[in-house]
């Protein structure tokens, strides 16, 4: 059977070309005992995959050059000789970049029973939500009565935050680039939205917090780096708590300019903690029952900019570098 998959044939110096991907047929084993094949309808691509394209060490191994790529799926059970699985149930895995997939029964979760469109178990439902609640809740400690600040609002793991912290009763400000994306977040319920385009973030966001009366913020969730988190060190105010998401500003680069104000981090007593929802897998029971509250509640949304087909894939990875991407990239086969 046929089964195209997208490979990682060389590693991107800067920012990653379609030259650096090619899609190739990848023969699926044969199907073993406990083994299930799933045909995938959902591929989800996330920032973090550029990390993955170095050959250095992190928290997540590197792509192998020449091999299939990874990344988070929701499909179909096609074939099954696990007790576990049945033909026709969705689940979702990281066996994505790929037309099908196949393995042992514990590389794939059944979706938990929630009346929600699939690619959600990708979007507020999957890494994405609970990035944003994990980082919220655990890593920045955030509490009802807060100021947060949330860079890339208007992307799949800000939009969720905005959401959230004003479920918990928080004022937000979020930012993002341009004026559509900056009323989107607005409509999500952030109290100020900032267009980074517009002028220097730290101005835009010392502006915002005094409009706000509080004079600075309390909570950083970040998923931007450089500028952003420079703005994030000269506005906290004291004990203030960093929750570090991701630096996509940095990717490309390898390096971080975002250390003007980054003295005030002893006179206000601010706290960076770097984490990945993984660290939470065990908290996830909790996860599920409050997102799929809100989601049932209509306090939590999402948009999705989707892109069609296996062919689609690597071209809507490199739009997320260039803000190609309202809420959540997704691509459906």
């Amino acid at each position: 059977m046929t089964n195209r998959a997208w490979h990682l044939m060389s590693r991107p110096a800067g920012m990653p070309t379609m030259d650096d991907f090619a899609l190739r047929d990848a023969p699926l084993p044969e199907l073993q005992d406990g083994w299930v094949r799933v045909e995938n309808k959902w591929l989800s691509v996330d920032p973090y995959m550029r990390g993955r394209m170095n050959d250095v060490k992190s928290y997540v191994p590197p792509f192998a050059l020449g091999e299939p790529m990874q990344g988070g799926a929701v499909g179909k059970v096609v074939e099954s000789r696990s007790p576990h699985f049945k033909e026709g149930e969705t689940v979702f895995h990281m066996q994505g970049w790929r037309e099908q997939a196949a393995g042992p029964a514990e590389q794939f979760n059944k979706v938990p029973p929630l009346p929600v469109e699939d690619h959600q178990w990708l979007g507020n439902l999957g890494l994405t939500g609970a990035t944003a609640y994990f980082g919220l809740f655990r890593a920045a400690q955030a509490k009802e009565g807060d100021i947060v600040f949330v860079s890339a609002a208007a992307g799949a793991v800000g939009s969720a935050v905005v959401q959230i912290a004003k479920a918990k009763g928080m004022t937000v400000i979020g930012s993002a680039g341009g004026a559509d994306k900056c009323a989107w977040v607005r409509e999500l319920g952030a109290d100020a939205a900032l267009d980074y385009k517009s002028g220097p973030i730290v101005k835009l966001l010392t502006e915002a917090a005094q409009a706000l009366g509080s004079g600075g913020i309390d909570v950083y969730f970040d998923n931007v780096g450089g500028d952003h988190l420079d703005a994030a060190f000269a506005t906290a105010r004291q004990n203030a708590r960093f929750a570090i998401c991701g630096m996509i500003e940095d990717y490309n680069t390898g390096s971080s300019h975002a250390f003007r104000y980054i003295m005030r981090i002893i006179a206000a007593r601010i706290m960076l903690k770097g984490f990945i929802y993984t660290d939470y897998l065990p908290e996830m029971a909790e996860f599920y029952r409050e997102m799929g509250g809100w989601i049932a509640s209509g306090q939590v949304t999402s948009r999705e900019t989707v892109r069609d087909g296996i062919e689609a894939a690597p071209q809507a990875f490199l739009d997320l570098f260039t803000g190609g991407n309202t809420g959540k990239m997704l691509v459906r086969l």
